[in-house]
């Protein structure tokens, strides 16, 4: 299956830009740039947009056989997600220390980043992350389920729920999933806040995986996806929701039209941390936590000194660790997946 190359190198700056929208809030930056970096989770919805085409092309490569397809994806998903959620999970009783971080405002978004205590229903949460299920329930069954000790692991469940629905339904999911996001719209429209799914809730995230996936034949179809994806948009949170969508189509034409924008997706930089976009993406999040309540007891208030030190380690130590995850973990169980693929493979072929 041929690289698409500006797509790689799409997953290394949108990794970069997830983790920068986790430091920008503890920093003390100019209003501009904060919020330049507060458009995280649109960032998120790229990626599922690029997991469509992505999975699409799996799919058609193991030609719609679940075994080897699913041995595929756990080998790809669980290794560097099992290390990170273990961290996660030691990291998740760590007191944040906001009382010594004073000129954090008490509406920013930091106090929803960092993981703060021990979860109540710890035993059930653990066990919804580890079956990827914790994006199937609502907060009135399980509250913030979701985004409890890993935060940013809350796509990777959603990501699961996609996974099935398209090994079941195949080249027709695209359509199913427009159905399900216009029903996610009108279930949050006509129910109690109590019963409202999270955003890892595949419904909520459907119209992105569709024009992933009619993203690989292009044509009319993709031209009606992306119309309706941007009108859901619109519906659901005006401008800002119109984002993810014409990020994808501006990195489709880039892999079509060579460009400034296609460079700068095809550089060396873009491509090697495409590689570490995954480990990156992970363990930004408990890094910098462990990272900033040491800083913050360091620096005794003065943000300033905090923002000096912060930006650099909060960049760096992340990639550090992504890099590790990437050569000790996430390769070796790529290598394992592909060979136990073809083993199968070659079984099945006798």
């Amino acid at each position: 299956m041929e690289r698409l190359k500006c797509l790689d190198g799409l997953r290394g700056v949108l990794a970069v830009y997830v983790m920068l929208s986790h430091m920008a809030p503890f920093a003390l930056l100019p209003l501009w740039l904060a919020g330049l970096l507060s458009h995280g989770g649109a960032a998120v919805d790229v990626f599922f947009i690029l997991s469509g085409l992505v999975i699409v092309r799996s799919l058609e490569g193991f030609d719609y056989r679940a075994r080897p397809f699913l041995a595929a994806r756990f080998a790809r998903i669980f290794p560097v997600f099992l290390a990170m959620f273990a961290v996660a999970v030691a990291v998740q009783p760590v007191p944040t220390g906001f009382e010594r971080m004073p000129w954090i405002a008490a509406d920013s978004p930091a106090f929803a980043i960092w993981s703060q205590g021990w979860p109540r229903h710890w035993a059930a949460e653990i066990a919804a992350h580890l079956t990827m299920t914790h994006g199937l329930l609502p907060d009135g069954l399980l509250p913030d389920a979701w985004v409890s000790f890993l935060g940013a692991a809350w796509s990777l469940s959603t990501e699961w729920q996609f996974y099935m629905l398209a090994l079941l339904l195949g080249r027709r999911a695209w359509l199913v999933l427009l159905g399900l996001a216009v029903a996610g719209v009108v279930w949050a429209a006509a129910t109690p806040e109590a019963w409202h799914f999270s955003r890892a809730f595949l419904a909520n995230k459907a119209g992105y995986f569709a024009l992933g996936m009619v993203s690989a034949g292009g044509g009319r179809r993709y031209g009606l996806t992306l119309v309706a994806v941007l009108a859901l948009g619109w519906w659901q949170g005006g401008i800002g929701k119109l984002m993810p969508p014409l990020v994808w189509a501006a990195c489709l034409a880039a892999e079509l039209r060579p460009g400034w924008w296609s460079a700068v997706l095809r550089c060396r930089l873009a491509q090697w941390l495409g590689g570490l976009s995954y480990s990156l993406y992970l363990a930004n999040e408990p890094i910098q936590k462990l990272f900033g309540v040491g800083l913050s007891a360091l620096t005794s208030g003065d943000g300033w000194w905090f923002t000096v030190f912060w930006v650099p380690g909060a960049v760096g130590l992340p990639l550090l660790v992504a890099m590790a995850l990437r050569r000790w973990i996430e390769l070796p169980a790529l290598a394992w997946g592909r060979r136990g693929v073809y083993t199968r493979g070659h079984e099945n072929s006798r």
